[in-house]
This record gives structure tokens, sequence and C-alpha cells, in this order.
């Protein structure tokens, strides 16, 4: 759970908030196929029916110093450049993150997990 401290009072924002609009935004972006999953744990999440969407797999939010430090583990289209694909969605998550949540974000890393034809 974030909790960001104004003048009004506190706002609390769920961790799920955060990975089903960063999953949303990802999978949006052009050639990229799908979100993975990434180790032991969320592997078997996945497993479960109705656990978590699937957009919603492979994002990992860290919240340091009032800042965003986000992860994320893709699959992409053969054929398309890794690193101009990996830049718009560093720019298009980063932008929609502070947009709709008013919370600035530090760093995006974007991982490359598989390329699919």
């Amino acid at each position: 759970m974030i909790i960001l401290q104004n003048h009004v009072g506190k706002i609390a924002i769920s961790p799920e908030y955060f990975t089903e609009l960063i999953g949303k935004t990802v999978t949006s972006c052009f050639g990229v196929i799908s979100m993975n999953v990434k180790g032991f744990r969320e592997t078997i999440s996945a497993a479960i029916p109705g656990k978590r969407k699937a957009y919603a797999r492979g994002v990992n939010v860290k919240f340091t110093k009032d800042k965003l430090i986000i992860s994320l583990h893709i699959s992409l289209m053969y054929g398309v450049n890794m690193n101009a694909v990996a830049k718009a969605i560093i720019h298009k998550v980063g932008y929609t993150v502070e947009q709709n949540a008013g919370i600035s974000v530090e760093k995006v890393n974007v991982y490359v997990d598989s390329i699919r034809v």
C-alpha cells in the first residue's frame, strides 16, 4: 500500500492499481505481445485461475522516497526494434503513471524475456 500525505489528508493507493494501469499501458504499445511471469512465485500464482490478469503479470512496482521504480518483463514481436520499443514503453509508462496517480517515476526497467514470431 502506498500512502501519500497532503494538506487535505492521506491517500492510499493499492499496488494492484499500479499493476493494472502499467500492464494495460505496456500491452497497448506496438510490438509487445505479452507480459511474462518472473520467478517461481509468479509462475505458481499465474497457474491459479482468476488470481491475476494476464496484463498485470511481470509488473513489479517499488515505492521509495516519494518515487516509483518499475520493472517490466515482456515478450516482443519478431522484427521490431527492441531499443525503440523499450524507449517508447519507458516514456509511455512514466507519463501515464504521473498523469493518473500524480506520483513521479524514478526509473522504468524493461526486461525483454523472449521474442516471438
